[in-house]
């Protein structure tokens, strides 16, 4: 998942209406010369832009532009308080079990009521061995702190990051029914594990599961 830095998500919001030259850039961004000058170097490595002309103007590549324009469509109907950015990942024996999983996931997120999905982008399958892997990078917002809990347990996001709000206050019948139902699934899951693992592998893995989270 591609992390850009907040000073080259201004300088695409910018670039979003028109092309511009980097002395208007500098100009209405006060981003330090030098700064803008490396901050345009990697989006132009990255893709994000391109220039053209003389003098010499930036501007978004037409499908970020596009994609850009779409999620703030969206955005402007979306009345969900938390927005977030996921990486969903598969792996399988065969390129068609991957693909074939991650397209029947982008289905099932975007039929959830209680979420509002800005994107999906499908990113190029590896092979390693006789592996297949890829992975889902999703933009999407959900309604509460249930719809939440949802996302998390039954999408198992590998990563997750909140774009916003920055702060987040619910009330406590949201918090109690989210909390309920994350309860109820980690109890099924519990249960579900303790039938197929041996004594041993449930020690060993309590032990590796602790570890991670402390």
């Amino acid at each position: 998942m591609v992390a850009y830095s907040e000073e080259q998500k201004r300088i695409a919001l910018l670039l979003l209406h028109e092309p511009k030259t980097i002395e208007q850039l500098n100009q209405q961004l006060d981003i330090p010369y030098d700064a803008l000058t490396r901050q345009l170097r990697e989006m132009l490595q990255l893709g994000v832009v391109v220039k053209e002309g003389f003098p010499t103007q930036y501007r978004l590549k037409e499908e970020i532009a596009e994609r850009a324009k779409k999620r703030k469509e969206i955005g402007e109907e979306d009345s969900n308080p938390v927005r977030l950015k996921i990486t969903i990942e598969a792996q399988a024996t065969e390129r068609t079990g991957v693909e074939k999983a991650l397209a029947e996931m982008e289905a099932a997120l975007r039929k959830e009521p209680d979420f509002t999905v800005y994107e999906c982008v499908l990113e190029k399958l590896i092979q390693t061995g006789e592996h297949y892997s890829s992975f889902l990078e999703v933009n999407l917002s959900v309604k509460d702190f249930r719809a939440l809990m949802r996302l998390l347990f039954f999408y198992g996001p590998s990563s997750l990051e909140v774009l916003k709000p920055d702060k987040w206050t619910i009330s406590a019948d949201d918090l109690q029914d989210g909390l309920v139902d994350a309860a109820n699934m980690v109890y099924s899951y519990n249960e579900y594990i303790i039938r197929q693992m041996t004594k041993k592998e449930l020690l060993d893995f309590s032990k590796k599961l602790k570890g991670r989270f402390r």
